[in-house]
């Protein structure tokens, strides 16, 4: 299986991702430069977390005219799974292979801290392994929105990937950690190969993280 991490200047997840992938699907992903112009042959491509170009401007916005967006968005468009982590969700929103917004957490102050998700829709590649599952957060503009007809779409569509919810996967605003609409933790593409998250599944890959649930993300892509 090729996989492939983008880097961008503020990166700071992509060898995280790259640890999880190798461990948990086997593929010793190739780091791919913001200023590669091409990814070839790949059938896993990883947007991480972190703080590209030091969060100016809108978070991911800079990022998002990349050269290496092209090829991502190509690539995308032929059906290859983009998976976008934090700030690599707020990039693919920027890039319009994502919709709604990511704006600034309702309690206007960064959030680090763990968090229940639940899987809305349990039938893509990424998600056919998942369930109830406690990961970290770490974000200051993690509060997703959307317009009313987005979410309506998103809903019929089962565009929804994850929910923040409580440890019974009670849907309530007690765990919403950001005031995102709906609890919202994670959305896909229409075509659903591209997802991208709020939580970071690589931080709780492993027993020495604490917590393994983040696995089946990349178990559930291997399962593909």
């Amino acid at each position: 299986m090729k996989t492939h991490v983008v880097v961008f200047p503020g990166s700071n997840c992509d060898r995280d991702v790259a640890v999880a992938i190798e461990k948990i699907i086997g593929s010793l992903p190739k780091m791919i430069w913001h200023k590669d112009t091409s990814i070839d042959q790949s059938d896993l491509i990883v947007v991480p977390g972190g703080f590209s170009y030091g969060d100016y401007l809108r978070c991911g916005a800079m990022a998002s005219t990349s050269p290496i967006m092209k090829s991502i968005i190509e690539n995308a468009d032929k059906g290859v799974p983009v998976l976008g982590i934090c700030n690599g969700f707020q990039i693919l929103i920027e890039s319009g292979l994502l919709q709604g917004a990511l704006m600034r957490n309702n309690s206007l102050s960064f959030i680090c801290r763990d968090v229940i998700i639940k899987p809305t829709n349990s039938k893509t590649i990424f998600t056919n392994k998942s369930k109830i599952s406690k990961m970290p957060i770490a974000h200051n503009e993690g509060n997703f929105f959307a317009s009313d007809d987005q979410i309506k779409k998103m809903e019929d569509n089962d565009q929804i990937a994850f929910q923040y919810c409580n440890e019974n996967g009670d849907i309530n605003d007690e765990s919403n950690p950001n005031g995102s609409i709906k609890n919202i933790a994670g959305i896909l593409n229409e075509n659903k190969n591209v997802l991208g998250m709020m939580p970071h599944p690589e931080r709780a890959a492993e027993s020495i993280h604490g917590c393994e649930d983040g696995k089946t993300i990349f178990e559930s892509i291997l399962n593909k």
